[in-house]
């Protein structure tokens, strides 16, 4: 029953970005990381932006890199020991390293990738290059030419 449940899952996943195929967002696997933040993806007329739940990260212990067409971010969660306790009873946040990695589609300029970080919340803005920005053609009228018998 949970493997069904499992598959139905993996379909409802496909089936909600498939208008995001274009950019192909793939999710890694979490067997090479400690934990993985989670991200949203938002598509508007001249940016795509990431936006990564990475609480307790310092931004001077993240990474963020474009190599060919891949935006890969990294970063280190620390554990802060916790001196004034006695004994621990339960850890149940995770702590340790991460990455992800997205494969940049042509469509965007990695020069003017900009990562802002705000209350834990990383956000990457991904510019759209000029040539894949909706344009609009305007509509010529010619003049008519007389028939001629």
């Amino acid at each position: 029953m949970l493997d069904l449940l499992y598959q139905l899952e993996q379909r409802m996943g496909r089936s909600f970005n498939e208008p995001l195929r274009a950019f192909e967002w793939p999710v890694p696997e979490a067997a090479t990381t400690a934990w993985l933040p989670l991200v949203d993806i938002f598509e508007e007329p001249d940016v795509i932006r990431l936006v990564a739940e990475v609480p307790g990260v310092r931004p001077e212990d993240m990474k963020i890199s474009v190599e060919a067409n891949l935006l890969t971010v990294k970063g280190t969660k620390e554990q802060v020991a916790e001196e004034k306790a006695e004994k621990v009873h339960r850890y149940e946040r995770t702590y340790g390293a991460f990455e992800r990695t997205f494969r940049l589609s042509a469509s965007i300029d990695p020069n003017k990738i900009k990562a802002t970080y705000n209350l834990g919340v990383l956000t990457i803005t991904l510019p759209k290059a000029e040539t894949a920005k909706p344009h609009l053609i305007r509509v010529e009228v010619t003049p008519e030419k007389a028939l001629t018998a």
